[in-house]
């Protein structure tokens, strides 16, 4: 899976997700300009020791992420889908079907993904259900709900399932 920012602006919660996409073994993508520095310490304090286990790339603009991304035929039902996650989409994100190497892209904080790339991938817009008074949710948290429902979908792949007590063990051990 891939998760993909589209010009971030918050440190921290560039870091968060950072942090997400290494629990996850989530590859994270950076489309320019930043908002902050990738040295920042909010953002490494955010992504705690995690960050130098991250698989991230950074990319001059969208065309470039693109072209380096999505350069297969957009009918091959096996080639991975770039879905938009945004306030102003028609289907949720569970109406959808993730396949394993998709990417999902965010917006910035400000004002999410630009409209101009929005509309040339209507079919590809999902948002996360929310009352009309919000405006958004934090950048950080939907990330984290879209990015679990699609390793859901794809059976939590690689991932482990259970855990372990650290001092005591369960009755059923």
């Amino acid at each position: 899976m891939n998760i993909v920012l589209h010009q971030p602006e918050i440190p921290a919660n560039t870091g968060n997700i950072g942090r997400t996409c290494v629990a996850t073994g989530t590859s994270l993508h950076l489309i320019e300009p930043l908002g902050f520095h990738i040295d920042e310490k909010s953002l490494k304090r955010a992504g705690m020791d995690y960050w130098d286990k991250l698989d991230v790339h950074r990319y001059v603009n969208y065309s470039d992420f693109c072209e380096a991304n999505l350069k297969g035929d957009k009918n091959d039902k096996n080639a991975p889908r770039l879905w938009m996650a945004t306030t102003k989409a028609h289907k949720c994100y569970t109406d959808v079907t993730f396949g394993p190497d998709d990417y999902i892209m965010f917006g910035k904080e400000s004002a999410g993904i630009p409209e101009e790339i929005l509309v040339d991938n209507e079919e590809y817009c999902i948002r996360i259900p929310m009352l009309d008074e919000i405006r958004s949710l934090n950048l950080s948290n939907s990330v984290a709900i879209v990015l679990y429902e699609a390793l859901r979908q794809n059976n939590f792949a690689d991932m482990a399932r259970t855990g372990s007590l650290h001092r005591l063990a369960w009755k059923d051990q």
